[in-house]
């Protein structure tokens, strides 16, 4: 079953290198899954959205957005068939929602993150097929935030992640390790700057984003004590929005993610000839240790680790913040994954509909990501209450 952890991760993760210098060092974690883009807007701009204006989806990238929403309260849905050109039946759904109590007292957003992996047959050490499983992820979370100022405002979230790799079936029965569904809880905490400037053109906005992700535990399959972290990641971000007349806007956005995971190969392993960790020694290193060993622990050097940030840019065109056309790009170094995009995509909000949809377009040779689309649809709650109140009137 371990075969299948690491084949998944590797799909999500990477895209297939060939073996040459420097040698091959991505980030590889348990749950994945927490690092895709859930909703069509962020995917559209790149990838990006712990700066960009508050959306129904801000409790994926930053919660602390909320406390700028238009209105008191939202529900979104969004789904993204994943990998479409490898295999037919992995799919993400992502369901989030919140509520503004007011600026003094806050507000609350929650979501839920289901991935399904699909079908996988499991087959004993002889290679003898078994039967099929279909392993999934899910993550439930709860964020508070309010305003700190007119133009800051902060939040904090709790989240529960569990893992299932083989939907319940012990691995012993296939002649490998005892391996049983993983569990674990990390925390958010994010912070949003946001502030209007008068022009003659309209009020444009600066916004400056920054949040840590996924801080909490290690994920444990098996019981030979093997350990594998989640995608913790530090995200700082910056969007400018351009009024160029009264109906139309240009937002430019800017986004940095640096995970906070340290790599197989390390300049702290033991084996200082490979500087690769041993599993057990991997496994051995405490979660917080890891955040702060990431820095500093790529072979290379500083250059190594300044490559294992992940770019993300974006350009959103608005027409009285009703229609809205992106087009965005995100960067991977090639030797961390190189999950290289062109991104698209467009909206249509009116009155108590959100309606976006995104593609994306693969820029290495053989992109599993490439022709990946997005769906979302959110809902104004207290505009569909106006409507209603409004009808019996």
């Amino acid at each position: 079953m371990k075969k299948i952890f690491l084949s998944l991760a590797a799909l999500v993760c990477a895209v297939s290198m060939s073996a040459q210098e420097p040698t091959p060092n991505p980030v590889i974690t348990a749950m994945p899954s927490l690092s895709i883009a859930p909703d069509a807007r962020g995917a559209a701009l790149g990838d990006v959205g712990v700066a960009t204006e508050a959306d129904f989806n801000s409790q994926y990238w930053n919660p602390a957005k909320y406390a700028y929403m238009y209105t008191k309260g939202g529900i979104t849905a969004n789904y993204t068939p994943w990998l479409r050109k490898l295999v037919g039946d992995i799919d993400l759904a992502y369901l989030a929602g919140f509520y503004n109590f007011g600026d003094l007292a806050g507000g609350i957003g929650a979501s839920f993150t289901y991935f399904s992996m699909g079908k996988v047959q499991l087959t004993d050490m002889n290679g003898t097929k078994l039967q099929d499983v279909r392993p999934n992820e899910w993550a439930l979370d709860l964020s508070y935030y309010r305003k700190l100022h007119e133009y800051v405002s902060m939040a904090v979230a709790v989240r529960f992640l569990y893992s299932d790799l083989n939907n319940g079936v012990n691995s012993s029965t296939t002649g490998g390790s005892e391996m049983h569904p993983a569990m674990t809880a990390a925390a958010d905490i994010s912070l949003y700057y946001r502030q209007p400037f008068e022009l003659p053109m309209g009020t444009s906005h600066l916004a400056i984003g920054f949040s840590l992700k996924n801080l909490g535990g290690k994920m444990n399959y098996a019981e030979d004590g093997s350990s594998n972290f989640i995608p913790t990641s530090m995200n700082i971000g910056a969007s400018y929005e351009l009024a160029l007349n009264k109906y139309n806007f240009l937002t430019f956005n800017l986004e940095a993610n640096k995970m906070l995971v340290p790599t197989r190969y390390s300049k702290f392993a033991a084996d200082q000839t490979t500087q690769r960790y041993s599993q057990d020694e991997y496994s051995a290193i405490n979660p917080a240790k890891g955040w702060f060993q990431s820095f500093a622990d790529a072979p290379r050097g500083s250059k190594e680790e300044f490559d294992e940030v992940r770019w993300g840019a974006g350009i959103e065109y608005s027409y009285n913040k009703q229609f809205f056309a992106r087009v965005g790009y995100s960067y991977e170094n090639y030797y961390k994954g190189n999950r290289n995009v062109v991104t698209f995509g467009a909206g249509f909000h009116l009155s108590i509909v959100t309606l976006d949809v995104s593609y994306c377009v693969g820029l290495a040779a053989s992109n599993p990501l490439d022709q990946t689309m997005r769906f979302t649809l959110g809902f104004d709650l207290y505009g569909i209450k106006d409507l209603v109140n409004n009808k019996k009137k």
